[in-house]
C-alpha cells in the first residue's frame, strides 16, 4: 500500500487564536516540526507543543533557523558556519532536553524558512545542517543538498511536498513574490497532495513536474490549514494512500 506523512510546522504562534488553530491540526497530522528559538518558539511553547504532540501520537522534529526572530526566518543572515551551527546546534539540544522530560525522541530535524531554501541549494549551508541533526531524520527538497549532504553523513533523509505551494517545472517551489505562488483553494491542495503522494505529474506554473516525497507540508499558519488537512487527510484515504509518519 502506498503510504505518505503528514507534517506540519508547530510552536510558531504569537496569539491565542493560532495556538487553537494549532490544537486543531495536531490530531490530524503524523509528524510536527517544533520551532526551538530560532525564528520563534520558548522554552514552554516547545512544552505545550511536545506534549500536544505525544497525546495524539504525533512524531515530534526540531524546527531550526537562522537566528532571526526578528525577521522570522525569512531572511538569509550573513553569518559564518560555525556561528550559525552552534545556533542550530543550541536549538536542537534546546527541544531535546524538552522531549526527553516527556520522555518522547527527537524524529527529524527539518530547517525553517530562508535556511531552508539556501540549504537545498548550498552543500556547505547543508552540511552544517546535517551536523546537528546526528539519530534523526534530515527533512527538506528531493535532490537537494540537504539531500546529499544527509547521504554524506548517514543520515536518513526524508523528502518533503507542500500541498499549497505552486510548484516550478524544475520541481522548485515558485518564489512567494511571484502571483499565485499559494494555492488557495483546499480542493486544489487535496489534488495536489494526492499526485504528489502517488508519484503523479502535478500542474505548475511552467510545466508538470513529479515532486518526489515521503512526507507533505500543511503550513499551520496559512489560511484554512485546518479544513486543508481534513481534505487531505479525506482524499489519500479514499484513494487508498495510507497515513503513517515516516519516522
Amino acid at each position: 500500500m502506498q503510504a505518505i506523512d503528514l507534517n506540519a510546522d508547530m510552536g510558531e504562534y504569537a496569539d491565542k487564536a493560532q495556538q487553537e488553530v494549532e490544537a486543531a491540526l495536531m490530531p490530524l497530522v503524523t509528524s510536527c516540526s517544533i520551532a526551538c528559538g530560532g525564528h520563534a518558539g520558548t522554552a514552554e511553547t516547545m512544552r505545550l507543543t511536545a506534549r500536544l504532540a505525544k497525546t495524539h501520537n504525533v512524531k515530534a522534529g526540531a524546527h531550526p533557523s537562522y537566528p532571526d526572530r526578528e525577521g522570522f526566518g525569512r531572511r538569509a543572515l550573513s553569518i559564518s558556519l560555525e556561528e550559525l551551527r552552534l545556533s542550530l546546534s543550541l536549538q536542537v539540544e534546546a527541544l531535546k532536553g524538552v522531549l526527553a522530560t516527556e520522555n518522547m525522541m527527537l524524529s527529524h530535524v527539518k530547517p525553517h524558512g530562508a535556511l531552508y531554501n539556501e540549504a537545498a541549494k548550498n552543500i556547505d549551508l547543508a552540511r552544517t545542517v546535517a551536523s546537528v541533526s546526528t539519530g534523526a531524520v534530515l527533512v527538506g527538497p528531493a535532490g537537494s543538498a540537504l539531500e546529499s549532504a544527509a547521504s554524506e553523513t548517514g543520515l536518513r533523509f526524508s523528502p518533503e511536498g507542500f500541498v499549497d505551494r505552486l510548484y516550478l517545472a524544475s520541481g522548485a517551489l515558485t518564489p512567494r513574490s511571484e502571483p499565485d505562488a499559494i494555492i488557495a483553494d483546499i480542493e486544489a491542495r487535496a489534488a495536489q497532495a494526492l499526485a504528489i503522494a502517488k508519484g503523479e505529474k502535478i500542474k505548475a506554473s511552467d510545466g508538470a513536474p513529479v515532486v518526489r516525497a515521503d512526507t507533505l507540508c500543511i503550513h499551520s499558519d496559512s489560511p484554512g490549514a485546518v479544513d486543508t488537512a481534513k481534505a487531505v487527510r479525506k482524499t489519500l484515504e479514499h484513494a487508498g494512500v495510507a497515513i503513517r509518519p515516516f519516522a
